[in-house]
């Protein structure tokens, strides 16, 4: 590896940051990081494969200088003034969900003081990952026979590994999982254009039979559609609200008692998106990280644990990403790995594990 070679473009400063590196044995490792808050993954992958093909898209912005300062304050005015009502209907769902969370805060149980030595808590964590490839047709067969489909079988999947990393909810032991559910259509330029849906699934049966998690999410779906996620009004607030308050929101919404596990199937991506340069690519590899995260974040939030599923077009596999972080485990990426074999193992599943 030539690391002189390395090459980094910064896409708008800190939202992305593209990077290429030319190896010895004449392959090319490329590197995309981006944030959540400007795009998600299925949004991500079709900018990729509209890119590798040379589309293009007219968003609708003015060319640079092109617009007098008196003429651009004009329109951003009446922009702000068409957006008002979106901003106020948020501004009452804030409320609501803030004396609902008061409420909440108030039934649960007192949080567990967190045991931490002075300065532990300080530093920068990388959460530890692991990715795994497992042949399709093993998937799909290993589904069928539990009674389900190859989706119900990556949700089972994420519940059993919740399960080995100690997530199990406090009282009936169920895994609570965060699956989120896309709403981008045809055109769409939203940054996050999902739903999140909640279900509750009992590990002890996923290895031998899916059609109770396979209900389970049939009816978490149903209870989304008839009852929007509130939460995703609070998106119009964001440009008027301050980066620290902004912090706080974020992080009162993921310290959740239930140690919710967040299941992202990205399903199959366009096959360019694996073809920067007209091949396809030899290692796809995708992780979802949080910046800046600190052990005593993390110990606070209760833990933080992800998973992401994608298969490209025509391929032979199916891939996933799990990010791990367990208060009181060992938080290494060997352990985390060990955890993700004995789950493969106890589906009767064979796969890589990097």
């Amino acid at each position: 590896m030539n690391a002189h070679n390395c090459l980094l473009i910064r896409s708008g400063g800190p939202p992305g940051i593209f990077g290429v590196l030319p190896l010895t044995d004449g392959s090319t490792a490329v590197s995309l990081v981006l944030s959540h808050y400007v795009v998600d993954g299925l949004g991500l992958a079709l900018v990729i494969a509209d890119a590798a093909r040379g589309n293009t898209h007219d968003l609708g912005y003015p060319p640079p200088h092109s617009r007098t300062r008196r003429h651009a304050a004009v329109q951003d005015a009446r922009q702000t003034a068409r957006d008002a009502p979106g901003v106020g209907r948020a501004l009452v769902a804030a409320a609501r969900l803030a004396r609902r969370a008061q409420q909440d805060v108030a039934r649960s149980p007192a949080s567990r003081p967190v045991a931490l030595r002075a300065g532990d808590g300080d530093g920068a964590v990388v959460v530890p990952a692991v990715s795994i490839q497992i042949d399709l047709d093993e998937w799909d067969a290993r589904a069928k026979a539990l009674g389900g489909a190859g989706k119900t079988l990556i949700a089972a999947l994420a519940a059993k590994l919740a399960e080995g990393m100690g997530r199990r909810r406090a009282g009936d032991g169920f895994i609570t999982l965060h699956l989120p559910m896309s709403d981008r259509t045809e055109g769409d330029t939203r940054a996050n254009a999902m739903s999140i849906a909640s279900v509750s699934v009992d590990p002890t049966r996923v290895t031998t039979d899916l059609r109770d998690i396979r209900a389970a999410i049939k009816q978490a779906l149903s209870t989304l559609r008839e009852t929007p996620d509130e939460s995703l009004q609070l998106r119009s607030l964001i440009p008027f609200t301050p980066k620290r308050a902004l912090k706080r929101m974020v992080d009162a919404g993921l310290t959740d008692p239930d140690a919710p596990m967040l299941c992202s199937n990205l399903d199959e991506f366009d096959p360019m998106v694996v073809r920067l340069d007209g091949t396809d690519g030899e290692m796809i590899l995708t992780r979802a990280t949080g910046q800046g995260v600190t052990r005593q974040w993390l110990e606070l939030a209760g833990g933080q644990m992800t998973l992401q599923s994608w298969r490209i077009g025509g391929g032979s596999k199916i891939y996933f990403t799990v990010n791990a972080y367990q208060p009181g485990a060992e938080n290494t990426k060997p352990a985390l790995r060990e955890v993700a074999a004995r789950t493969l193992a106890e589906f009767g599943l064979t796969g890589t594990i990097y």
